[in-house]
């Protein structure tokens, strides 16, 4: 997992990728292949999907969400801009246009520093203009497509600042970007995200569904409210150790060496360690700025 999500798409080999089709509810399937989670949705107007993974498994994509329905893409709606769910832009909007909030444009038009995942960073090419999402909004944006309201709504501040979770509000389907994952979160904190966001948002999530609501994470299998509910109390609980310790005048090397968080370090097992995680937390808590640079080009 940690070569998937980290290494630039030219240092990976794609070839043995094969793309995962699972029926969510409704008309919305989830696609799992290398990167984030794609949602789709289908029906006799078309298919509308959210993000679209690297750009070495464009074809595969295609052939996958042919293999639902044989219908056109229509739209394709980036949750935010990191590679790993915006890779097959430039091929995939020869086709369809993309949609994402005016931060995914700006992000990925000027390239820059990203990351600070604790002491993970990335330098990121500014991608061609082919890349760029041609519809941005600034709070909110819905498709009325297949009989279904896909609403994308914008919640600044969290994994990045440039974060939309989309709602299928017929199939009862819910799509959250890396605001929701099933380990410890990256959170990218130079790039406005935040501890604090990402627990503003999913609060706020949990507060507008329904109990059976299907939940699609970033990264790991479909979800329930519970899970999401776990998640946040995770995030506040594990933000309010690491404040703790701070004001009590624990370093950072004091904090992973007490594992603060402990309870919870079977998420620890994938992109975020939890050594990663805690450093994210003291990071993002004393405002500070270290991460070594790794380059995307």
């Amino acid at each position: 997992m940690l070569a998937t999500r980290l290494a630039a798409p030219q240092d990976q080999d794609f070839t043995n990728v094969e793309m995962k089709v699972t029926k969510v509810s409704g008309n919305v399937y989830m696609l799992e292949g290398a990167g984030g989670n794609i949602g789709v949705s289908v029906g006799e107007d078309g298919i509308v999907i959210v993000d679209d993974q690297f750009a070495p498994l464009a074809d595969k994509i295609k052939a996958a969400l042919t293999g639902i329905a044989d219908k056109p893409l229509r739209f394709v709606i980036n949750t935010h801009y990191h590679f790993d769910h915006v890779g097959s832009n430039a091929i995939l909007q020869r086709d369809a246009p993309v949609i994402a909030h005016e931060n995914v444009r700006k992000r990925l038009a000027s390239g820059g520093r990203a990351g600070n995942f604790g002491s993970l960073g990335f330098a990121l090419r500014a991608e061609p203009k082919e890349a760029l999402p041609i519809i941005t909004f600034d709070h909110q944006a819905t498709v009325h497509l297949n009989g279904e309201d896909i609403r994308a709504l914008h919640f600044p501040g969290g994994h990045t600042d440039g974060d939309s979770i989309i709602f299928f509000t017929k199939s009862n389907v819910v799509h959250m970007g890396d605001d929701f994952v099933t380990a410890f979160p990256a959170i990218d904190l130079e790039a406005g995200g935040s501890v604090q966001g990402m627990l503003a948002a999913t609060e706020q999530v949990i507060a507008s569904l329904p109990a059976d609501v299907k939940v699609i994470p970033g990264h790991g299998p479909i979800s329930t409210l519970d899970d999401l509910r776990k998640f946040a109390t995770m995030l506040r609980d594990t933000r309010a150790v690491v404040d703790e310790g701070i004001r009590q005048g624990a370093t950072l090397q004091q904090l992973q060496q007490r594992k603060v968080v402990e309870r919870w370090e079977a998420l620890g097992k994938g992109f975020i360690s939890t050594d990663v995680y805690i450093e994210t937390l003291y990071n993002d808590l004393t405002g500070r700025k270290s991460g070594k640079v790794s380059r995307h080009n």
